[in-house]
């Protein structure tokens, strides 16, 4: 979902490459791990927590912010938060309404 269509849901497909999280998959258990691409927008924050990894039937809700200036630092800044819901196996279709089984909270301070 995206704020600018005012977070109607729908369904879409991506190439694995795309997606800003690492997912792998060993010994019944998915191993995920958000990645962090714009290094110079992170607000201050503490070590990054380790990967999840999840058994069937469970998921994971994780959350990053970022913040953005312009180049010349003219402009204000721009504030970006990214919330990865990611279950693995077979769940309900309601699954991400539930309190999710892992929350990770990786939001920074914004000053």
């Amino acid at each position: 979902m995206h704020e600018h269509d005012g977070f109607e849901p729908h369904d879409s497909r991506e190439i694995l490459s795309k997606v800003d999280v690492q997912l792998r998959e060993t010994d019944d258990r998915l191993r995920v791990f958000p990645r962090v691409q714009p290094m110079f927008a992170l607000p201050p924050r503490k070590r990054r927590p380790p990967a999840v990894r999840l058994v069937p039937g469970q998921w994971v809700r994780w959350q990053l912010n970022y913040r953005f200036s312009s180049a010349l630092g003219i402009r204000g800044w721009t504030y970006w938060l990214d919330t990865f819901n990611i279950a693995y196996g077979p769940v309900n279709d309601d699954v991400f309404l539930s309190a999710p089984t892992v929350f990770i909270d990786e939001r920074g301070s914004l000053r």
